[in-house]
């Protein structure tokens, strides 16, 4: 017997209005996929306990923060070696501003997208705490000029 997940396409249905609205209620999700509620429940029980799904969060209006201003980052790094590498992650990781960071296959070697209130706050985000960290060799910045689909 494999302890491998089959997902089937009730299963798909589930997901995908978790993923619209992780606040219903299992009662509402039932009724969205046509089935009663008990199996339901068991239904995303086990997504959850196969890691299908890992979890459940608020969207953010960042406007509503006063962080209204989002830039990609495209950052190339200079060092090779572990230590100086893991120094710039947690760094990077650790800026309040940070709210996406991923290592890259490739170049760059790093994205970065940060959130603040305006450019000149992002001016000072990158001059100040960017550009200033020993490992930088190269970093582009993007302003996205419109939103055409965003991820969950």
């Amino acid at each position: 017997m494999s302890n491998e997940l089959r997902i089937d396409a009730i299963d798909r249905d589930i997901l995908f209005h978790l993923s619209q609205d992780g606040r219903l209620t299992n009662v509402e999700l039932a009724a969205r996929i046509g089935l009663t509620p008990p199996p339901c429940l068991r239904r995303v029980k086990r997504l959850e306990d196969h890691g299908v799904i890992t979890g459940y969060k608020a969207m953010i209006d960042p406007e509503a923060l006063g962080r209204g201003l989002e830039v990609l980052i495209d950052v190339d790094i200079y060092a090779n070696d572990r230590q100086t590498v893991e120094e710039f992650e947690t760094t990077i990781a650790s800026y309040e501003e940070v709210t996406e960071f991923r290592r890259m296959y490739g170049r760059p070697d790093y994205f970065i997208r940060v959130s603040v209130a305006d450019h000149a706050s992002y001016e000072a985000f990158a001059v100040g705490k960017l550009s200033g960290l020993p490992a930088v060799h190269r970093y582009t910045s993007h302003l996205t000029m419109k939103k055409i689909k965003t991820g969950q």
